[in-house]
């Protein structure tokens, strides 16, 4: 590796790296979450209010402010890929990976020639700084990290093979849908879907994938401590909706409860 993706080099190195999600798309939050510690942030151009376009944008925020940013793209077509590798984007998230055909082509997407079919425009694109790293071409898959999220009952049986994909570097777990696909919405805890997702963390160590999931709604007991005791090396916890969110909740519990005021009823604020 040439070390210009911090984020893969620590994971590979062995850290179990915490990180947050970034759903409101601004700059400033942005800068305000790495400054608060937070020095990886997922920036969700799937369900977040940044669109491809303004989520590659922010890119500048979190790096300049000294993060580390992974890009959750909003679909895995060829455009959106080629798009987000080209924009700078280093470590990409894909959702719904459901089958190892498509994490080959997710894959072959990612990758220049002879690995894959990626686009070739590395002379002209900010992520060689605008073509001022030669070696680009050559280094680009070294400094890939791809992550690919598992997340369907039907992928389990599908894990082993996704794992001996060129190019696919993690199974991230996403337990909300794939709690939803055995007909079990928001019931993460359940033992089935526990079941399966065991199954599906067993297959990728064995595959030699590193495993990714989200903290607060993976059953009980599955915090930092207990996913990093599962294996999981990536870990994103909480998002700026309900940080922000609480903490104003909280605020206007205290005036209230100074000023003989009823308290607003609380919000859920585990992660999704």
């Amino acid at each position: 590796m040439t070390g210009r993706n911090k984020l893969k080099a620590r994971l590979r190195a062995g850290e179990t790296v915490a990180a947050a999600w970034f759903e409101l798309g601004s700059p400033e939050v942005a800068e305000l979450l790495v400054y608060s510690g937070w020095d990886v942030l997922v920036i969700d151009c799937e369900h977040g209010a940044a669109g491809l376009e303004a989520g590659l944008n922010l890119l500048r925020a979190v790096e300049g402010a000294g993060g580390e940013a992974v890009i959750r793209v909003p679909d895995a077509s060829e455009a959106t890929l080629k798009r987000a590798l080209d924009r700078g984007a280093r470590s990409i998230m894909v959702p719904m990976v459901h089958t190892a055909a498509q994490a080959r082509e997710i894959a072959s997407y990612c990758l220049y020639a002879p690995r894959g079919r990626r686009g070739y425009a590395a002379p002209i694109v900010r992520a060689t700084n605008w073509g001022t790293m030669p070696d680009y071409g050559a280094t680009a898959h070294e400094e890939l990290l791809l992550m690919a999220q598992v997340e369907h009952v039907d992928t389990v049986d599908e894990v082993a093979e996704i794992a001996a994909v060129e190019g696919i570097d993690m199974a991230f777990v996403g337990p909300n849908d794939f709690a939803a696909s055995m007909g079990l919405l928001e019931q993460t805890e359940h033992p089935q879907v526990r079941a399966k997702i065991g199954e599906a963390e067993k297959a990728a160590l064995e595959g030699g994938l590193l495993l990714g999931t989200i903290t607060g709604v993976a059953g009980p007991g599955r915090g930092y401590a207990e996913l990093r005791e599962a294996g999981y090396r990536f870990i994103v916890g909480p998002n700026d909706v309900h940080l922000l969110g609480g903490a104003a909740r909280a605020a206007k519990a205290q005036a209230a409860e100074a000023l003989g005021e009823a308290a607003a009823e609380a919000a859920p604020t585990t992660s999704y």
